[in-house]
């Protein structure tokens, strides 16, 4: 609040100024100080939402608005948006649903030479365990409803692709589905379809996520090499990644339609994709040239690019929900078989979409896919063509390496907090 200074007072109870004079010295104060109260409120409402270039070709994000959160109007079945300014709101370390109580804590890693998942106790970091899946396995994805984890087996080349059931209470398997070619896979927001990346045949099929039995699919020929996804705040949409057409394709989940496609600025390889906590930008992991794109979810146009490391790939908020750790894998190609590549971890802090730390995989390694610790100490990721894991320190980078088997890919540390889950190894909200 603006005030009057001693000396205009002084000056208006002076014996010498007439009271006419007085009355337009008073006026014209007030005015100044109204003047003054309103340039130092929020200023023009379009330029404070609008990003601002920063000099290395990213965006820095807009001012938070003060205005009241507004109810999101989601998908039907899905379940609320707690806080819009916070998707991950409900992923915090005590936000541990009842669907997860008695699963084991355990690092479950797909080798996909060796068929086998390793299973790792991350308070011992050692393995205790080595079970039999399906041919080929990529990713363990979690259930819609936590209970189950599950291997994607995509038996390359063939249609006898399985995913292998794991019960989270004993670490054991329990049964296999029939799937052609899950290469990764996702759930829809309200639960009802497992959505499988049929990346082989340019094709994203719906299935009951109980029974496995088929409901549908969606042809996506424009985009070759369908990878990774991620939704929009609402559910109502996914964008999945085209690793080798340089673009994304816009899904309806609601009709179960292609929208649309976007082709990237920088061509190149998308990996994974992840929405900001406020639901108004998707990041997009690109590994030819090393960087992340930022994706206007509204607009479905292309808005920044941060330069992270060589191969980018993998990306994972922290458990507060403030910072983005983004793998860069070492290697810009695919089927690369060369060993110890210059791995790292970028960090771009979500508010000035920024990168604010380094993280180097001592030695070299090829930092993939993964996820974080329920409690956010710990980035867990597959050290794909090192054959090894990544238990990195997430306070202050350090690393921790443990041997597994033969190309190890996405694996998945369980239990995390949320109350439901859209996918892959670790996308709960």
């Amino acid at each position: 609040m603006h005030r009057p200074n001693r000396r205009s007072a002084a000056f208006l109870s002076s014996p010498d100024l007439s009271w006419a004079r007085r009355l337009v010295v008073l006026v014209t104060m007030v005015g100044l100080l109204a003047v003054a109260c309103s340039s130092s409120g929020d200023g023009d409402d379009n330029a404070a939402s609008s990003g601002t270039p920063a000099t290395d070709g990213s965006t820095t994000a807009p001012p938070a608005s003060t205005d009241a959160p507004k109810k999101i109007d989601v998908l039907a079945g899905m379940p609320p948006v707690t806080d819009p300014n916070n998707i991950y709101s409900e992923t915090a370390p005590n936000d541990m649903s009842q669907a997860v109580q008695g699963a084991l804590s355990r690092v479950y890693v797909p080798n996909r030479q060796d068929n086998t998942i390793s299973v790792i106790d991350p308070n011992t970091m050692q393995i205790i365990d080595t079970l039999r899946v399906g041919i080929n396995p990529q990713h363990i994805v979690p259930s819609w409803d936590l209970k189950t984890l599950y291997s994607t087996d995509t038996a390359e080349g063939r249609t006898d692709g399985t995913l292998t059931a794991i019960d989270p209470t004993t670490g054991k398997t329990t049964q296999q589905f029939a799937v052609d070619d899950p290469y990764n896979m996702y759930f829809s927001p309200d639960g009802k379809a497992g959505i499988v990346v049929a990346e082989a045949r340019k094709r994203l099929d719906f299935y009951d996520p109980h029974t496995w039995q088929l409901q549908g699919s969606i042809a996506v020929p424009g985009c070759d090499g369908v990878n990774h996804a991620d939704f929009s705040i609402d559910g109502k949409f996914a964008l999945f990644t085209c690793e080798f057409g340089g673009s994304l394709v816009k899904i309806d989940i609601e009709n179960r339609a292609v929208v649309g496609y976007l082709t990237l600025s920088g061509g190149g390889m998308p990996q994974d994709i992840r929405l900001s906590p406020d639901g108004s930008t998707f990041y997009v992991a690109e590994m030819m040239n090393g960087v992340v794109y930022t994706v206007d979810a509204n607009t479905f146009t292309q808005t920044g690019i941060i330069k992270a490391g060589v191969g980018t790939h993998g990306l994972y908020p922290s458990r507060d929900a403030t910072k983005l750790y983004v793998a860069n894998r070492g290697h810009d190609h695919v089927g690369g078989n060369a060993i110890d590549g210059p791995g790292s971890i970028s960090v771009i802090d979500f508010a000035t979409r920024q990168i604010v730390a380094t993280w180097p995989i001592p030695g070299g390694g090829s930092p993939d896919m993964g996820g974080v610790s329920a409690d956010g100490s710990k980035l867990w990721l597959a050290g794909r063509y090192d054959n090894e894991v990544y238990a990195i320190d997430t306070t202050n980078g350090s690393v921790t390496k443990i041997p597994v088997g033969r190309e190890p890919h996405g694996l998945a540390v369980w239990p995390q907090p949320g109350r439901y889950s859209l996918g892959h190894t670790s996308n709960l909200r």
